[in-house]
């Protein structure tokens, strides 16, 4: 039987989804998935017949769960919103079997459709923006961390990772970023600030 769509917004949608959940620690995991389900349970819109959850497990130093949800979802639009709001790995549509949709709707559609992905861009791109602030910031603390430890004292690779709390191999690019830079040098092991010949430090 073919449903028209567009006559009937409000067009009970029984479906099965899965909803899955990667992260750290395993708690945290666990309870972002029931606080998934909990939301879910609230809206007017979505009704949960069924939930299965299935217990985390560990990969590659993450815990990985999910949880498979059985439900009816109040008209198709509402479906779409669901599935850009909780972003299921699957969705199962069991009923009905067909749908009819008129042009208007396909056009509606097509333009909240294009919307959303214009707002999903933005907040992609604005991330984008803070995380490189943010690795801006912590690339010039680090820096300004190495240049307080060498202040007073030449030191080795093994106690400025000791001071920074930055593991010797991960702090070597930026050692050598600031060598590069003439703002640190090397000497038998040991690292110390550049120097002008009046003995001012080097600010570069």
């Amino acid at each position: 039987m073919s449903v028209n769509v567009a006559a009937n917004e409000n067009l009970h949608i029984r479906c099965k989804v899965i909803i899955e959940i990667l992260g750290k620690p395993k708690e945290h995991v666990e309870n972002s998935s029931r606080m998934y389900v909990d939301k879910i349970k609230i809206d007017p819109e979505l009704i949960l017949l069924k939930e299965d959850f299935a217990k985390a497990e560990e990969k590659e130093g993450l815990w990985s769960t999910f949880v498979e949800l059985e439900m009816v979802v109040k008209g198709v639009r509402k479906l779409i919103a669901f599935c850009f709001d909780y972003m299921p790995s699957s969705v199962q549509i069991l009923k009905p079997d067909e749908f009819s949709m008129s042009r208007s709707f396909i056009e509606d559609f097509a333009n909240d459709l294009q919307a959303r992905l214009h707002q999903v861009d933005m907040v992609v791109k604005q991330q984008k923006n803070e995380n490189e602030f943010l690795k801006k910031n912590m690339n010039t603390t680090i820096k300004n961390m190495i240049l307080i430890a060498l202040a007073s004292q030449h030191l080795n690779k093994e106690i400025l990772s000791k001071i920074t709390g930055i593991p010797e191999q991960e702090l070597q690019p930026f050692l050598d970023d600031m060598a590069d830079k003439k703002k640190i040098k090397e000497k038998d092991g040991f690292y110390m600030i550049t120097l002008h010949e009046n003995g001012e430090h080097t600010e570069k």
